[in-house]
């Protein structure tokens, strides 16, 4: 069964061109094309699609404010971020906003697909020209994990869903989802995506 998409941006050329690519080339369904983020949330609540592509900046709504608002009222949505922007700033605060996913405009199609189906298997996604960017501004101490944690983060920063990590670890999935908010409390963060950064930054994962 094809992954429903929906995209949102605010350059009608550029929807139109991504929704053939992703349809044509990448075997993906877009099930409908947002203008903006209120158009985005509005179009959300009533396609449901299963994965959501967001560009940041768009008018009436930013992306991440979208972000935010989706994900308030439907805490399962899949959103990756599709954008320009590389700056620090716009990065964390989209994943903060709980987006599953930053990727750049300038990615290839394959790159784009693979992070498409990744979070849509439930991983997270990071566009690798700029992970190292993003891991020079985490700082501080390394939280107190424990190693059971620490093999657990590691699969997560390796783009693992939770059944795929319950299978490698012998767990159940649901015990799987309990210990990953427990290490989200620990380390402060929202989503796979900054938890998987932190696996990075402290050396728990590496990005080979």
């Amino acid at each position: 069964m094809s992954i429903k998409l929906l995209i949102a941006d605010d350059h009608q050329l550029f929807r139109t061109g991504l929704a053939q690519l992703c349809e044509i080339n990448g075997g993906f369904y877009v099930i409908g094309q947002a203008t903006d983020g209120a158009n985005a949330v509005a179009l959300t609540k009533k396609l449901k699609p299963d994965v959501i592509l967001m560009d940041i900046q768009m008018p009436n709504m930013t992306g991440i404010e979208a972000t935010t608002a989706i994900l308030r009222e439907n805490p399962e949505a899949r959103i990756l971020i599709l954008t320009m922007y590389k700056q620090d700033l716009q990065i964390l605060a989209s994943l903060r906003a709980g987006a599953a996913g930053y990727i750049l405009k300038t990615a290839d199609e394959k790159m784009l697909f693979t992070a498409i189906r990744t979070i849509h298997n439930g991983g997270g996604w990071l566009d690798p020209s700029i992970t190292p960017t993003i891991l020079s501004q985490l700082s501080g101490d390394a939280p107190i994990l424990n190693e059971n944690e620490i093999a657990l983060l590691r699969l997560v920063a390796q783009g693992a869903n939770n059944q795929t990590i319950a299978d490698q670890l012998h767990l159940a999935v649901g015990t799987i989802g309990n210990r990953l908010r427990v290490i989200f409390n620990k380390l402060n963060v929202q989503n796979r995506t900054e938890a998987a950064l932190y696996a990075l930054r402290y050396g728990w994962a590496t990005l080979d």
